[in-house]
């Protein structure tokens, strides 16, 4: 994945799958994005795979498939991407628009990070530790993202439990951030990168 690019003008990542969300609206005038959300997913809760997360973010989602589903699809949800267990990426919501992932959040004093924020759904849960591809798919996601937006920068980087807390736990205790961070700072140095 390490060839990965951002066309800035479509806010759109390059050789990922695509999904479209109709779950986002604009950005407030005049706010780019300069911090990045990592998320914890799984649909239904505890299991990974299958179409549910797609299905979540398309408000395709079948209630009566699990019970989980009626208290999931009554809301309007998105990111901008997520990364499964094995490493594949799905872009829902392009770079420049608003994705609803982040709902009433905090981040160094500045409220509502859906305005500035570009949320990463990891598949996983907080208790399970975090496959290798979804660490190494991460760091490259970063590292185009922060080329084609100066906005940007890997140390911006955060967790929905840090912008919502008390709220939220995702990405949870399982997720490596030293681990994270390294391979983003690689990632990062590459020659072509920030």
């Amino acid at each position: 994945m390490a060839d990965l690019r951002v066309d800035t003008k479509s806010g759109m990542l390059h050789g990922v799958r695509q999904i479209a969300s109709p779950n986002f609206d604009s950005r407030p005038a005049g706010v780019d994005a300069d911090l990045i959300v990592v998320h914890g997913i799984s649909l239904p809760p505890g299991e990974f795979g299958g179409p549910w997360i797609d299905r979540l973010f398309t408000n395709s989602l079948p209630i009566h498939e699990h019970p989980y589903f009626a208290v999931a699809a009554s809301g309007r949800v998105s990111a901008h991407l997520c990364i499964r267990r094995d490493g594949a990426v799905t872009q829902y919501v392009r770079f420049t628009d608003r994705a609803w992932h982040a709902g009433e959040s905090c981040y160094q004093g500045r409220q509502a990070c859906n305005d500035f924020s570009i949320g990463v759904e990891l598949e996983g849960v907080d208790t399970l530790p975090y496959d290798d591809g979804q660490y190494q798919a991460l760091a490259d996601i970063v590292a185009a993202l922060c080329a084609a937006y100066p906005s940007l920068h890997p140390a911006r980087l955060t967790g929905h439990s840090d912008i919502a807390p008390g709220r939220k736990t995702d990405p949870g205790p399982a997720f490596d951030w030293p681990r994270a961070r390294r391979m983003i700072a690689a990632a990062c140095a590459q020659p072509g990168r920030t």
